[in-house]
């Protein structure tokens, strides 16, 4: 070798290795079919529920506000105060073992029919096929110069694009001041939080559904990512048969597949046009998979075409695909202890929710001892104490409650004992108790506060305190 060549080896640069790989736009092929009808009726619902919500009405105020403000959440004839945050604790305990129950027994299923990214890209794909047209329409405009046909369709596109967006965070910012505000502060008198959040939710959801689409599910969700620990070989999934669908090859319709040594398939790449993240199912179960069914929908028309039976790609289990289950086997495999387990716990945290709001105690009351005032001797020689009750009034007609209080020998109460609350309010009152001089012991005793609304004996509280004794 000569000195010159071996120079030239040793000072070339190293090649470069990129750990991302470079994106590219899919162009995702239209396809009807069973699985596809099920996912527009979760957007159709979904929707409906999201944008119709907040116009709901319930005892003439909006039916359903977390509103910040006055720190109060009101579900239809339900409201939740900040005490009350035990029951978002559960919520969220609910809402995480109904996403273990649902991926161990079918997989994505949130994230092909109700994830918010999924549902979202969806219309705004829908939006993009009636203004630019169908697939080989958009690859044919997005290659071709710059015209003024492209310059319309692709503003009419992001101006439709942009108000569903804009609608979108109005709607959200809604659930957290009423709607009826928001309204009349339209089109440029919101305060600034609002102006933030519709404008950052709806910018969000327009970069998201318009352009992220995919890449939100392949490497921004956390849920992709984890979801395999939540994954055995008897979850539902969707899955390719290679057994019988390999080898691959174009044939006739009355072709002999055996004799041509062929498989069912027909390498006709459907299932990755239809595909909304740009996957090959035929490569085996993967991570970006969402589980919405589109190759399905788009494969089975094709094997009726080629005279083959369907569900060369269908949703099934890792072990009926390798032991050849049957239908039956599927089912008892799939209900399994793991499943049966996550169902029970499921259930009993449900049904344990359930009956705890239905024998909540409409009535809160916190009793706090005036700490400036430590205890002093009235005229008539008793000893008294002061004491600051706030009195929260959680349903929605005005209440009137009765203050006793008991504990100690010869205790009472000083002034007015009937309280006044309006509906879904907050009544903060200073009452003043008493006791003889000889009824308790130095430093702190015991007493307990009772509020009950008059007419209603089921509402009451009984609060414990304490009454200080020089």
């Amino acid at each position: 070798m000569e000195p010159t060549e071996l120079n030239s080896k040793k000072s070339a640069p190293p090649a470069t290795v990129s750990f991302y790989e470079k994106h590219k736009k899919i162009y995702i092929r239209d396809v009807k079919g069973w699985w596809n009808t099920w996912r527009w009726v979760f957007v159709w619902f979904t929707q409906i529920l999201f944008y119709g919500t907040p116009w709901l009405l319930w005892n003439d105020r909006q039916a359903v506000l977390f509103h910040l403000v006055e720190r109060k959440f009101y579900l239809f004839g339900l409201v939740l105060w900040p005490q009350d945050v035990f029951y978002l604790a559960l919520l969220l305990i609910i809402s995480a073992y109904a996403l273990f129950l649902f991926t161990a027994v079918a997989g994505r299923l949130f994230c092909g029919y109700a994830c918010p990214q999924t549902v979202y890209s969806e219309i705004f794909m829908w939006v993009e096929n009636r203004i630019e047209g169908d697939r080989s329409a958009r690859l044919k405009l997005d290659k071709g110069p710059l015209t003024a046909r492209k310059l319309r369709l692709k503003a009419s596109k992001h101006a439709v694009w942009l108000l569903i967006s804009i609608w979108t965070g109005f709607t959200l910012v809604a659930y957290f001041t009423p709607m009826r505000e928001l309204l009349a502060a339209l089109p440029f008198d919101f305060s600034g939080w609002e102006l933030f959040w519709i404008l950052f939710y709806g910018g969000f959801c327009y970069m998201q559904a318009g352009f992220l689409r995919e890449q939100v599910c392949k490497y921004m969700c956390p849920y992709a990512r984890f979801q395999g620990v939540m994954f055995d070989p008897d979850t539902l999934v969707i899955t390719y048969d290679p057994e019988r669908g390999e080898p691959r090859g174009a044939r006739k319709k009355s072709a002999d597949t055996t004799a041509g040594r062929l498989g069912d398939c027909v390498d006709c790449g459907l299932c990755v046009a239809v595909c909304p993240t740009g996957i090959d199912i035929r490569n085996g179960i993967q991570y970006e998979c969402i589980g919405c069914g589109a190759c399905i929908d788009a494969c089975d028309p094709v094997m009726d075409k080629v005279g083959l039976p369907r569900g060369l790609i269908r949703y099934t289990t890792e072990n009926a695909l390798a032991k050849h289950f049957s239908l039956k086997d599927v089912v008892a495999h799939v209900v399994r202890p793991r499943i049966l387990l996550y169902t029970v716990i499921l259930l009993g945290i449900v049904v344990a929710s359930a009956w705890s709001l239905a024998s909540r105690v409409p009535l809160k009351v916190d009793v706090i001892r005036d700490r400036s005032i430590l205890a002093r001797e009235a005229d008539d020689g008793r000893i008294e104490n002061v004491y600051n009750l706030k009195v929260m009034n959680t349903t929605e007609e005005p209440k009137r409650y009765a203050l006793s209080v008991e504990g100690m020998d010869g205790i009472e109460i000083v002034g007015e004992r009937i309280v006044a609350v309006d509906s879904a309010e907050n009544h903060e009152v200073t009452i003043v108790v008493r006791v003889p001089p000889e009824s308790g012991k130095k430093g702190a005793n015991t007493i307990y506060f009772d509020i009950k609304a008059l007419n209603h004996d089921a509402i009451a509280v009984h609060e414990k305190a304490s009454f200080l004794m020089p």
